[in-house]
């Protein structure tokens, strides 16, 4: 099997570093992250390329997605792991906190999906995975902004599934549960779950998606797989 191209976005730690370090020794890998200092440390640690991105410019996610294009030739999937946490009352929340988790969770997978399937249309194939949440599917106190904006992640991804319309291009989406990762240690105490699933165990899920071939069975959308460990 050829060397394919994937995109890690925010895969300088957690499930998306986990999934770049099973990409990069057999394949062409780039990690995207939004701190020059953690792309470095992390694209030094597996030996792949990386981009500095802030997912919530347009610009910078045209650009980064352009650059590897124009390196590489092809885009084979991207799996987009960025995600920004929020919890509390939304009272509590300062309003540069909400836009700013706004411009990361819904605007971010917006601009990267959009940029993942220009390409892809235009070679004909790919696979792009949501990495979402399990809190969108349970509803509880205290994470009404972080599950709203995840939320938004999972309908678009359904939605522009449906408009595929064919199998070359798939568009999938992975709920993990609570992991072991910088998010998780973001979440604070009083919002802390037990963890059910290590990172690298979803991040081979996660992996197996991503190099699902345009001749395998249709998931693209319809299949929302979730890795919290009790299945």
């Amino acid at each position: 099997m050829r060397a394919r191209t994937f995109a890690v976005v925010g895969g300088t730690s957690g499930l998306g570093l986990a999934a770049a370090r099973l990409l990069a020794n057999e394949h062409r890998v780039t990690i995207f992250g939004d701190a020059p200092d953690e792309v470095a440390a992390a694209t030094d640690d597996l030996g792949c390329f990386g981009a500095v991105c802030d997912v919530s410019s347009y610009e910078q996610v045209r650009a980064a997605f352009a650059a590897i294009v124009a390196r590489d030739g092809a885009l084979d999937g991207v799996a987009d792991c960025a995600s920004m946490w929020a919890g509390g009352d939304i009272e509590d929340l300062a309003p540069d906190r909400l836009r700013r988790v706004v411009e990361v969770n819904v605007l971010g997978p917006t601009y990267v999906i959009r940029e993942a399937l220009h390409h892809m249309h235009r070679q004909g194939y790919g696979n792009v995975v949501y990495v979402g949440a399990m809190a969108v599917t349970r509803s509880r106190p205290g994470i009404p902004v972080y599950r709203a904006t995840k939320s938004y992640g999972s309908s678009l991804v359904e939605s522009l599934a449906e408009a595929q319309h064919n199998n070359k291009v798939k568009i999938m989406q992975l709920h993990p549960g609570p992991m072991p990762t910088r998010l998780q240690e973001r979440v604070g105490d009083q919002f802390l779950d037990e963890v059910y699933a290590q990172p690298e165990q979803v991040a081979a899920e996660l992996v197996r998606l991503l190099q699902l071939t345009p001749e395998d069975l249709y998931v693209s959308g319809e299949q929302v797989l979730r890795a919290d460990g009790r299945w």
